[in-house]
């Protein structure tokens, strides 16, 4: 427990009461030895000691052991050209030959996996990796895709040589676990859902309306089932989170960002973006709801960043109708508690349609007779200089208690993977 959140406690007692001292916070982290991934040189520039990043989701399944959780990685070790100067310490627009939307994948052989992990007190260790692999049995890539209908990027490894995009590949970013043992997965690129058996093999993958033809190659069933609109997402601000009702018929997901609907420029401004509701049993989507990103003046020291800053990074379903997310720049995060009681559903309505002027993203949701999800902040990190940043997954200990894991990035800028244990917090008023 930290130091601070123990005082707290104690002062709590001796004065009789536990609820006005706050949340308890525990940070748990690991020396796994297959956290280590590579050690990469870039010719001229730095060596980079890259980590295993598994925190791109988390969930806990309702009947696993006690601090027993599945976690995620996303597309792998992976950054900007324009970075390469501050990260590798060498000119990115040399290396990357000045392609648009180019990206460096030091270790571009590596496969999203999903882990199993066990918290044991302040230590957590691996207890099972599952590579997320094709109807052949291959590892599926973390590479781009080849998008027709969307943005995309060219890749290159570190040593400035093109690689090839792949139709099979995903950038993992939401989990959750079925009692059947299978995993429903929110994919940041496309963007998509996928159905992935206990063993890693990709069952279906779910995509925008329209852009099936850009997965022709995948090896895997691709069909169109999600809004074609989705196909609007902002480059990487795709779908990173995904949830599931108790009674496993609905899963619930989210943009990570409002889309780019009509343009990048209402990116860049917007705060209405979309919550999606898929009926596993009908096959279909039956609900659509607003939330409105957190504005950045609630967000310390970077007000005066663009709106784009903040974004979706994890939903949780507590109920029917009740939903944890985590809102967050890469400093800061909110955990918000979410009610799509009385929210209105735009599902099939003219904000699903590309040509409706204004659009969604560009609306007041009052002047045109929206309601959004309601929303209350429940944690706000920047009380809690202890917590990691850019947290990316979500879940529940047995007990109720919250786990936070963080995307490290792949030890990119030599941070790790660290879980967090929150005790009460106040999710009932």
């Amino acid at each position: 427990m930290h130091l601070r959140s123990l005082a707290a406690w104690i002062l709590a007692v001796a004065a009789g009461s536990s609820v006005s001292a706050g949340p308890l916070i525990e940070t748990i982290t690991s020396n796994d030895p297959r956290l280590r991934l590579a050690t990469v040189a870039f010719e001229g520039g730095k060596t980079l000691e890259l980590s295993v990043g598994i925190g791109s989701a988390a969930f806990r399944r309702p009947d696993a052991p006690e601090g027993v959780f599945v976690t995620l990685s996303d597309r792998g070790a992976n950054f900007p050209c324009g970075e390469a100067r501050e990260i590798a310490g060498v000119d990115g627009e040399r290396l990357c030959a000045g392609a648009k939307n180019g990206r460096i994948y030091p270790v571009p052989a590596y496969s999203p996996t999903i882990y199993r992990i066990a918290v044991e007190g302040v230590q957590f260790r691996i207890l099972e990796a599952i590579p997320i692999v094709d109807q052949l049995g291959r590892p599926v890539s973390g590479l781009p895709n080849p998008l027709t209908k969307a943005t995309t990027e060219i890749p290159f490894d570190h040593h400035g040589q093109r690689l090839p995009q792949r139709a099979a590949a995903i950038d993992a970013e939401g989990i959750v676990e079925l009692a059947d043992g299978t995993f429903w997965i929110g994919e940041e690129n496309a963007p998509s859902i996928l159905h992935v058996d206990r063993n890693g093999r990709v069952l279906r993958r779910l995509v925008p309306s329209g852009t099936e033809p850009d997965f022709a190659d995948a090896v895997y069933p691709v069909e169109g089932k999600l809004p074609a609109i989705l196909a609007r997402r902002q480059i990487n601000r795709g779908i990173e989170s995904i949830a599931v009702s108790p009674d496993e018929r609905f899963l619930w997901f989210m943009a990570q960002n409002p889309l780019a609907n009509p343009d990048v420029k209402t990116y860049q401004s917007a705060r209405n973006t979309r919550l999606f509701q898929y009926d596993r049993i009908a096959d279909r989507i039956v609900g659509e709801y607003v939330y409105e990103l957190s504005p950045m003046p609630e967000f310390k020291d970077e007000e005066q960043k663009p709106q784009s800053t903040a974004r979706v990074s994890e939903l949780l379903a507590l109920d029917a109708h009740r939903f944890l997310l985590v809102d967050r720049t890469e400093r800061t995060t909110k955990i918000v508690l979410v009610d799509i009681r009385g929210a209105t559903n735009i599902f099939g309505s003219a904000r699903d349609d590309p040509a409706t002027v204004p659009s969604l993203e560009q609306v007041e949701l009052a002047q045109v007779g929206i309601v959004p999800v309601s929303k209350r902040v429940v944690l706000d990190s920047t009380a809690y200089p202890e917590l990691p940043p850019k947290i990316e997954g979500l879940a529940l200990f047995a007990d109720g208690s919250l786990m936070l894991i963080n995307d490290d990035d792949f030890g990119i800028d030599g941070r790790r993977t660290t879980l967090v244990r929150i005790r009460g917090l106040d999710l009932d008023r």
